[in-house]
């Protein structure tokens, strides 16, 4: 199959899936909804004063870990607390995971090659959009800082993946189990793609 015949590449998109493959979309639906129950990201932060850590846990409904003590310390630099009104981006994330597990199951039961390579690019924009908008959270919570707060510190962007040093507090940030399911996922739908359209081109005729 020559790489420029397009009415042979729209032809070959309008095939039907591998039915096994159709099994492995269904399987990869439980993956996706685990990613609902497990923490995104995990947030860690250490300090003299807390020997043992403050612990953050994102998940993609709520906030959980020492909310208080971390606000009260954020309170002193002016910075915003952690709380449902100010993670507001979070509401839309299981609405996201849902609608992708439903046209995941809808790939299965109906789908061609075509709609398995809508339902990646899907997946990949939703993937590229809530890293982004975790990270604008991020930026925005470290410098929309109270200029009357009790300490001035420079605005800052809280560490994002690995560890970062802000004042006398030593902050680790890390992906949770959460966000290695939905990377599960994302790898499953990749490898039922590679499938099938290797499997379309043996089929096609020399």
């Amino acid at each position: 199959m020559s790489f420029f015949d397009w009415n042979t590449v729209d032809r070959t998109l309008r095939e039907p899936l591998v039915p096994r493959s159709r099994l492995v979309l269904v399987a990869l639906v439980a993956v996706l909804a685990l990613s609902l129950w497990a923490p995104l990201w995990s947030m860690h932060f250490k300090a003299p004063q807390y020997p043992k850590g403050l612990h953050l846990s994102v998940y993609a409904y709520t906030v959980t870990g020492d909310i208080h003590e971390i606000n009260t310390l954020n309170h002193y630099i002016g910075m915003k607390h952690i709380d449902r009104a100010e993670l507001s981006d979070l509401d839309w994330i299981p609405f996201g995971i849902g609608i992708l597990a439903l046209l995941c199951l809808r790939v299965a039961a109906l789908g061609d090659l075509r709609s398995l390579v809508d339902l990646s690019v899907l997946f990949l924009y939703f993937s590229a959009f809530s890293g982004a908008r975790f990270v604008y959270k991020l930026w925005v919570f470290g410098h929309d800082l109270d200029p009357k707060a009790a300490i001035t510190v420079d605005p800052f962007t809280p560490a994002v993946l690995g560890t970062k040093q802000i004042a006398n507090f030593t902050t680790t940030s890390l992906p949770a189990a959460g966000s290695f399911w939905l990377v599960a996922f994302g790898l499953g739908i990749a490898a039922v793609l590679l499938w099938n359209v290797t499997a379309r081109v043996r089929a096609a005729p020399a």
